[in-house]
């Protein structure tokens, strides 16, 4: 299936917040409009270890649900950029940690509905402190050290609430044999 965009107009236009409303056509012939979709860069995000197997996560407030939420460090992909090195920037930025060995994990749409973006996912191992943060001027981020037994809890007890970042860390734990699962 695919739709034929009859027509574009953006509503905004701005590195963070690109908003258009199309006008579509349907195989069927049926017009969709209108439809609105939110233009966003790709993203990345990583379950980050460190080298002796702590858990590297932010703290940071999300204005739009107007709450503080525990989450895997990542964030915007620039243009141009390869992604697993925009991961290891993020990863820098965010939290001062550099890391020996990066595994891709899968990619996934957060709200496809409204979204364009995907987020590409990955398992960073061999994590060492070597900088101080270096965060956007929006930034305010705590940077949380914890074990992995807490983090599992964490996922257990519903406190890790940002879904992509969820999906990170569940296909982590996946990778790593720590969630069994199966094929039927």
């Amino acid at each position: 299936m695919h739709w034929n965009v009859l027509s574009t107009e953006y509503i905004s236009n701005h590195q963070y917040f690109t908003a258009r409303r199309d006008r579509c056509q349907r195989e069927d012939g049926v017009i969709v409009d209108p439809y609105f979709v939110v233009e966003l860069p790709t993203s990345a995000t990583a379950l980050a270890l460190t080298e002796d197997g702590k858990v590297v996560m932010v703290k940071q407030y999300r204005h739009p649900v107007a709450e503080v939420m525990l989450e895997t460090p990542g964030g915007f992909i620039d243009p141009g950029e390869d992604f697993a090195e925009g991961m290891r920037r993020e990863l820098l930025e965010e939290t001062g940690y550099s890391f020996a060995s990066f595994d891709y994990l899968g990619r996934v749409a957060a709200n496809p509905g409204v979204l364009s973006n995907y987020t590409e996912l990955y398992l960073a191992t061999g994590g060492v402190r070597t900088d101080n943060q270096s965060l956007d001027h929006n930034e305010e981020i705590d940077v949380q050290v914890i074990t992995m037994a807490e983090l599992m809890q964490l996922v257990a007890a519903g406190e890790i609430k940002q879904s992509l970042h969820l999906n990170c860390i569940l296909l982590a734990f996946m990778k790593m044999g720590m969630l069994a699962y199966t094929t039927r």
